[in-house]
């Protein structure tokens, strides 16, 4: 007696798949579905940041403390070279100089340290990578968050600075709260497009130092642009001023320092500022996850 033949018989294994419901394993979501997997994932992805952040200066004697050491020790040597040697203060009392040394030195390694952390996002971290399911965005997110924990601690320092050289809490400091926002949104889409870059090219890793020390020396952290650049084209003053980087460290350095007042700002600052934060972080986001089904694999 014959058997009855299959239901299934003669289908293909794409029509197989579709009637049962089955998916490719490790197939990209939708951009949609991406953001809904990422959300219910948030606590891993804090959770995660405050670990590293721990575990970042657990082998150092003084531990937690280098993460407020670690910028101003700097900002020491960029003022001893820029201050005082190099006298790149032009145009600024001691006063105004020094937080503004401080300010953008800690808010510069904001973005260099998201960005360094996020280019090693996932070649740095295959065996969770391939060992669990979930939303590779999480990593270079978590990284990002990471760092602005860090620049949060570090914010003390640069409080104390600017209260001790005559900058005092005023109307103005309320603005340091939309500047974080935007500067992590940017962050964290830069984090996002080297993480995708990194996971391709590891030795992207050895090169992005010398690119984010250019862009600090073209960025104006040891002086103010304006003022450097006076006599020079006006063009190449206003697109050295509309840098992302040098956007955020001149609207904090406006919000906490009294004597940097507006004049040092490009126009339309605030417009510049949100334009980069929304189209990187948007770019980024969706430029990571276009490849999220090629993370952990080869």
């Amino acid at each position: 007696m014959t058997a009855a033949p299959s239901p299934d018989e003669g289908l293909t294994a794409e029509r197989l798949a579709a009637r049962y419901g089955l998916a490719v394993s490790g197939a990209r979501p939708s951009l949609a579905e991406y953001v809904r997997q990422l959300w219910g994932r948030r606590h891993f992805i804090l959770a995660f940041s405050q670990a590293k952040l721990t575990a970042q200066y657990s082998q150092a004697k003084l531990g937690q403390l280098w993460q407020v050491a670690t910028p101003l020790l700097n900002a020491g040597v960029y003022y001893f070279i820029f201050g005082v040697i190099l006298h790149a203060s032009r145009g600024m009392s001691q006063d105004v100089y020094i937080p503004f040394l401080v300010t953008g030195v800690f808010v510069f390694t904001f973005t260099q340290s998201s960005v360094m952390s996020g280019v090693r996002a996932i070649s740095g971290n295959l065996g969770l990578v391939r060992a669990l399911h979930f939303p590779r965005a999480s990593l270079p997110i978590s990284f990002s968050l990471q760092q602005l924990q860090q620049l949060l601690f570090s914010m003390i320092v640069m409080f104390v600075v600017a209260i001790g050289f005559g900058s005092y809490p005023g109307p103005s400091w309320l603005l340091i709260v939309p500047v974080l926002v935007l500067q992590f949104l940017f962050n964290t889409g830069l984090a996002l497009i080297v993480a995708r870059m990194g996971a391709k090219t590891p030795d992207l890793a050895q090169l992005m130092p010398f690119i984010l020390r250019t862009w600090m020396y073209a960025s104006g952290v040891m002086f103010s642009i304006s003022k450097m650049m006076e006599g020079r084209s006006e063009l190449a003053v206003r697109l050295l001023q509309v840098n992302p980087a040098a956007v955020y460290m001149d609207l904090m350095r406006f919000a906490l320092i009294d004597g940097y007042g507006a004049s040092n700002l490009p126009p339309h600052v605030w417009a510049i500022a949100l334009f980069w934060a929304v189209v990187v972080f948007a770019g980024g986001f969706v430029y990571f996850w276009k490849a999220e089904e090629r993370y952990g694999r080869g």
